[in-house]
């Protein structure tokens, strides 16, 4: 039996600020929605273009308060081609959130508050 990685989801306050942050700082788009009638849910499947690998966002309608994310102790990571211009452009963005200079990496924030790891190419 063989298992294949699919895709991670996350729950989002406000979908067009996700969206739009997701599209500027990672390059993300939207390959497919599912929306229901009731209105009671929408959920966006984002992708990079070359993994087969999304990033499902939830959004409740009912849901009004922030999502409590305890002590963000998990994250998803994201590999850069180009890690210089990645950094100047999330920190124009005023995204990043936790830098370590000693292992070669970063951390930007989404509007939501989930860490996002940012690491150059292999």
């Amino acid at each position: 039996m063989k298992f294949n990685f699919d895709h991670n989801n996350i729950n989002v306050l406000n979908l067009e600020d996700s969206l739009r942050f997701y599209q500027e700082a990672l390059g993300l788009k939207e390959v497919r929605r599912i929306e229901p009638e009731s209105g009671d849910f929408i959920l966006i499947f984002l992708g990079d273009g070359s993994s087969p690998h999304l990033l499902e966002l939830t959004w409740l309608n009912d849901r009004k308060e922030p999502y409590n994310l305890g002590d963000n102790e998990f994250h998803l990571a994201f590999r850069v081609d180009d890690f210089e211009a990645a950094h100047k452009h999330h920190q124009e963005m005023g995204c990043i959130c936790f830098e370590n200079e000693k292992m070669g990496l970063y951390f930007i924030n989404d509007p939501d508050g989930y860490w996002l790891e940012i690491l150059p190419k292999k």
